[in-house]
């Protein structure tokens, strides 16, 4: 557990000094689009949240794309997503009229990107019409689908679990190592972090310790393996069981806390599946090793097929 805990300390942690001027930088932009809402009342644009892993605190040393949310009046964004997105750089272009800073639209965000740190900001629309707990229509990077949404609502619920067990979100980031390291030898190799993260919960509403590191991220790998990804999982935090829709037939269903339409696995193939479940049973197989070793190095041996070479180094 100690070596574990101190490699995520040096390698897969952001530290909070990185924390704290991402976070400074994210508080610039968004005070400085309120100035600009202030100034100009018929604005379409109506605020800007931090969202995804820096807002979770589940961020990874190597991150460069900060993502954020601006919700826009519904009534007032053009018809057709072809035309959405040149149609925000637009708008915070003028929000933001500084040589500083580069606004440019993509294949489902918008990048703000700052000329002196070289940091990224992807900016995701978010339709809104004035619901309660900022519940707005996300277009999602993946798709390009709207999805009803609510990022207070998200960030209440991870921050519940780490309430309640404190080496939650580090055994999330020790998950999402893993799994960057198996998108980068395994081709096609799929994980998204919000399935990481869902995974993660469920154990922690199932009782499962985390303050062992070795065990939690035996625990997790083990979750995955036997039952191999085909049970529902899904929560009660903000709707009740039978809101859930009838089994979509869809090899993974794992549904977004918020919104109990959304399988956030919906684009996972069967391939995909299996391939997870079969990276899940090699790290599996190396820890459980890794604990049977009659000899530290053979034991750190087998965590490097799990973290990478780097560790224990």
């Amino acid at each position: 557990h100690r070596d574990v805990a101190t490699f995520a300390d040096r390698r897969v942690n952001l530290h909070r000094d990185a924390v704290k001027q991402h976070r400074e930088q994210v508080k610039r932009l968004r005070e400085q689009l309120a100035e600009h809402i202030a100034d100009s009342p018929d604005s379409p644009l109506v605020k800007m949240l931090l969202s995804g892993s820096l807002a979770k605190g589940t961020a990874l040393r190597t991150l460069n794309d900060i993502d954020v949310a601006v919700y826009l009046r519904e009534a007032a964004v053009p018809s057709g997503d072809g035309k959405l997105l040149d149609w925000l750089a637009g708008l915070l272009r003028v929000a933001y009229p500084t040589t500083q800073i580069d606004v440019h639209s993509g294949s489902h965000c918008v990048t703000v990107s700052f000329s002196g740190s070289g940091l990224n900001v992807d900016v995701v629309p978010v339709l809104y019409g004035g619901d309660p707990d900022d519940r707005g229509r996300l277009v999602t990077k993946d798709t390009g689908e709207h999805v009803l949404t609510s990022i207070p609502l998200h960030l209440e619920f991870i921050r519940r679990r780490k309430d309640g067990e404190p080496h939650y979100a580090q055994v999330i980031r020790l998950v999402k190592w893993w799994a960057r390291r198996q998108k980068a030898e395994r081709s096609g190799f799929r994980c998204k972090s919000f399935l990481a993260e869902l995974v993660c919960a469920k154990m922690a509403d199932g009782g499962s310790a985390f303050a062992d590191y070795p065990q939690a991220l035996e625990t997790f790998f083990a979750y995955v393996v036997r039952p191999g990804l085909q049970e529902r999982i899904a929560f009660a935090d903000y709707y009740e069981s039978g809101e859930l829709p009838a089994p979509t037939g869809r090899p993974i269903e794992v549904f977004d806390p918020v919104n109990p339409r959304n399988n956030i696995a919906s684009q996972y193939a069967e391939e995909d599946r299996l391939m997870l479940v079969e990276a899940a049973h090699d790290a599996l197989d190396s820890l459980t090793e890794a604990r049977a070793s009659d000899t530290k190095g053979r034991a750190v041996e087998r965590w490097r097929d799990v973290l990478g070479p780097s560790f224990g180094r």
